[in-house]
């Protein structure tokens, strides 16, 4: 009770400006395996990396859902989409009702908030076309701004890769793996947020209130468009792809074999590797306007009293096990990149399991607000002064057709129509071998369907009612 009182006192006693800043920079579509901080050697992200070396690279972060608008929902909401049952490309606000969102709460709270491109789910490409809001929130921000951008339709050179066979195809839109070489940054949805995003921290360098700036890139999500001296540290020939596997498939249930693979896009080896390419190309143009962003916050002297995070909203398959983009539940499109970087807290890297709902209770403690008990995620706070220290001992996540529990042995997946998956993460990390029929791993099984069962009771207890 003492130290409730204390904590309450000393949050009071903070002014405006003693509060750190939240600076919250998202990359669309992005798997950690493609960033050079976590082992890429082909693929250089040198801003993202200097941030990692002065924050806490998480190993083991997780989104909950493995498609963008749900993913978005649940970790700018704070709960496990089997809670809000947003499985969609919404907001969530109809779930959560007059709750507030992670922003929402920061806002309500003296915050000055605001955000640049997509935060919430935006389409892409038709949304950045338009320039249009998307499914966000606008109860979240004081200030918003779109970064309406060309897409597939900017001048370059192109090429769509996927149902292509012969080459024949002209550059096509929609949500296609499709590749442009465009021409310079100005026209570039990417580059008016960077330049935007810093505009506004020269103009924050003065406020009188702590703010909360979320920056949405778009990029890697396809198109893959960036301008043309990206692409050239990547030679298509030069890709290496995933190891593949003879016979990979006939151990996954029908349901669990992903919406896009190397058979049903037409990509041969050849387009295959181009799309690796186009997809590195994608995430380096990312990398440089994150580091745009990042040299803003630091020249206008905001770099010591704010809290920066970077992430996507899930990860991403770049041809392991002949599987591609988002959605399935194997662990490179549930696994996410996470740098949080604490002003005065040691650079670390963590192993902890976190999720991405974790985010809005970690900057809410870290900013002195108080940590709403009714949210699902964890305060990983106490990571930032002993990065082994472990939140917890499991992920889940869900696509709509399945659900995933994931602990440091064992990855549990079942889905809805039938079918089930139980990989041995220590011995078969790259999810090669389903253990499903295996009688020595009965108890195993057995094991890992009650943890589910037993998760799932847990986060569906939160009856959100009617949103009150």
């Amino acid at each position: 009770m003492i130290r409730v009182l204390l904590f309450i006192i000393f949050s009071l006693t903070l002014s405006a400006k003693d509060k750190y800043n939240v600076l919250f920079i998202i990359s669309d579509d992005l798997t950690a395996t493609a960033l050079s901080c976590y082992g890429n050697n082909a693929c250089k992200t040198p801003n993202i990396d200097s941030l990692a070396a002065e924050g806490t690279l998480f190993n083991r972060a997780y989104c909950q859902a493995t498609y963008c608008g749900p993913s978005r929902a649940s970790l700018m909401s704070g709960y496990y989409p089997h809670t809000t049952k947003v499985f969609g490309y919404v907001s969530g606000r109809k779930a959560i009702g007059k709750r507030e969102m992670w922003a929402e709460y920061f806002k309500n709270r003296g915050y000055h908030t605001a955000r640049v491109s997509k935060i919430f789910h935006m389409g892409v490409p038709i949304g950045i076309e338009k320039g249009t809001d998307g499914s966000d929130d606008p109860a979240c921000w004081v200030e918003k701004y779109n970064s309406q951008g060309p897409e597939w339709r900017a001048k370059g050179e192109g090429e769509t890769l996927q149902k292509n066979p012969y080459g024949k195809k002209p550059v096509v839109g929609g949500n296609t793996f499709v590749y442009v070489k465009g021409e310079d940054d100005l026209e570039h949805s990417d580059y008016k947020t960077a330049v935007k995003a810093s505009e506004l921290l020269a103009k924050y360098k003065d406020l009188e209130k702590p703010f909360f700036l979320g920056v949405g890139f778009v990029r890697p999500h396809v198109p893959f468009v960036a301008p043309k001296k990206y692409y050239e540290p990547f030679p298509f020939e030069e890709m290496v792809l995933p190891k593949k596997v003879k016979g990979d498939w006939k151990d996954i249930p029908k349901p669990a074999i992903n919406y896009c693979t190397s058979e049903n896009m037409q990509m041969d080896i050849l387009k295959q590797k181009k799309s690796v390419a186009a997809y590195y190309a994608s995430v380096a143009y990312m990398d440089d306007m994150t580091g745009q962003v990042l040299k803003a916050l630091k020249d206008n002297g905001l770099e010591d009293n704010t809290i920066v995070i970077f992430t996507s909203d899930h990860g991403y398959h770049l041809g392991e096990h002949d599987f591609w983009a988002k959605v399935s539940l194997m662990d490179e499109s549930v696994k996410v990149p996470l740098i949080i970087k604490v002003p005065g807290k040691k650079a670390a890297v963590c192993d902890s399991f976190v999720e991405l709902l974790d985010l809005f209770p970690t900057t809410a403690s870290l900013c002195g607000l108080g940590v709403p008990k009714r949210i699902q995620g964890k305060d990983l706070r106490p990571i930032f002064d002993n990065p082994q220290h472990s939140v917890k001992g499991a992920i889940v996540s869900a696509n709509g057709k399945g659900v995933l529990i994931q602990t440091k042995e064992w990855a549990y997946m079942e889905y809805k129509k039938g079918g089930a998956m139980l990989y041995d993460m220590q011995k078969d990390p790259k999810q090669y071998t389903n253990l499903i029929g295996n009688p020595e791993y009965k108890r195993v099984l057995e094991t890992m369907k009650k943890k589910l069962a037993a998760k799932l009771v847990e986060i569906k207890a939160n009856d959100l009612g009617k949103g009150k």
